[in-house]
């Protein structure tokens, strides 16, 4: 295929897996939006609500190691992928038939689950395609629309919710995103059928020695980077925004995220991992400005929060892609998500608990872990570099 033919078809390929996305995250964002109160409403306590989204997403992060080793030792990323988005889809407007909080948590966990099976698979079979057209560029582009869905999806259940006053019920709306998701999925899948082959296996060979500093750095960054509901509820406690004003606050901040994704993208494929780092300086100004400014401190904060989402989004798997072999990227992707996820949750345990002692501790450990991941990356730039020519 001659090159401006081959990277048409890698864009193409590329926006089919973004409009599943869109339709996927438009599904499961929307759904989690309203999560913790339907949660509620069903009998469930502050604690046992903090537990089901706790495990769910231990839960999702841990099994992405081995679901990436499995797509690696099978080949079958679409299989996987299908199967993953399926469970991913399904589970979430048969919570609108959840009778008890219980039943709920099992759907939630499925739900996670579905995540973390089609996670890999997918991100191996759009490193194909961003190969050709760049790989900073190309998951940003489906980063992008992505966060779109994850935009339009709590909107939508904020009309919902605010038609029949009722959880449950809104949760059948997301039947159709889901819906919509599958078919764009069987589509893509039935346009290029080649995807996700392969070339002719290789010698295993070890990951690069610096991958796994990579992922210590991400780690850190996932420790140090607030989860957006901590910052929801101290807006809420202190009456820095309405109830009404926090999920359109999320909704912006989706906006915000997949515009700087495109961004830092198109960045990173010109100058490299330095471009991550700078992502990371502005992200960290969140925790004093969101927690420690007034009004308009906490809108600032969303903004930088959701941009340095974009930066991590468009250059973390980005970089892994570039020097990472194809035949081994479903372990490196699965490892790198399984390290990533699990820091992420440490991470929000530890401020949310800093939360109910102190907030300049809590602003000082998250900017330390922030800086420590940017130190970590800026020192990496060279090998990468090195090993992605």
């Amino acid at each position: 295929m001659r090159p401006r033919k081959q990277r048409t078809s890698a864009i193409r390929f590329i926006v089919c897996l973004g409009v599943v996305s869109f339709f996927a995250d438009m599904t499961y964002e929307g759904a989690r939006s309203i999560i913790g109160p339907f949660l509620q409403a069903l009998g469930a306590s502050a604690t046992q609500v903090g537990l089901i989204a706790g495990l769910g997403e231990m839960l999702a992060a841990s099994l992405r190691f081995f679901s990436g080793r499995f797509a690696d030792r099978t080949h079958a990323y679409w299989t996987i992928a299908i199967c993953g988005y399926a469970m991913n889809l399904i589970a979430v407007p048969l919570l609108a038939f959840a009778g008890n909080w219980q039943m709920a948590a099992l759907l939630v966990v499925a739900e996670r689950t579905g995540k973390a099976l089609r996670g890999p698979a997918r991100d191996v079979l759009l490193s194909e395609a961003t190969s050709v057209v760049g790989h900073g560029w190309g998951f940003g582009l489906h980063a992008a629309l992505d966060q779109a869905g994850a935009m339009l999806g709590p909107l939508l259940m904020a009309v919902a919710v605010a038609r029949s006053n009722q959880f449950g019920p809104a949760f059948l709306r997301l039947g159709i995103p889901a819906i919509l998701a599958l078919i764009a999925l069987f589509t893509a899948r039935a346009a290029y059928p080649a995807r996700g082959i392969p070339p002719a296996p290789k010698a295993p060979q070890a990951l690069p020695h610096f991958f796994w500093i990579y992922v210590a750095a991400a780690a850190l960054l996932a420790c140090g980077f607030v989860d957006f509901p901590l910052l929801g509820y101290h807006f809420q406690k202190t009456g820095l925004a309405k109830p009404a004003m926090i999920p359109l606050l999320y909704s912006g901040a989706m906006a915000v995220n997949g515009i700087t994704a495109l961004v830092f993208g198109r960045l990173f494929d010109r100058y490299g991992l330095p471009v991550l780092t700078c992502g990371i300086l502005v992200s960290l100004l969140a925790l004093p400005l969101g927690f420690l400014g007034g009004q308009i401190g906490a809108i600032v904060g969303v903004a930088c929060w959701a941009t340095g989402l974009g930066a991590q989004d468009a250059s973390l798997r980005a970089g892994l892609a570039q020097v990472v072999s194809m035949n081994q990227r479903g372990s490196a992707f699965g490892a790198f998500n399984g390290v990533y996820g699990v820091a992420w949750f440490l991470g929000s345990a530890a401020m949310g608990w800093l939360y109910d002692h102190s907030l300049v501790a809590l602003v000082a450990f998250g900017v330390l872990a922030q800086l420590s991941a940017a130190l970590l990356f800026f020192q990496l730039r060279k090998p990468l570099a090195a090993a992605a020519t």
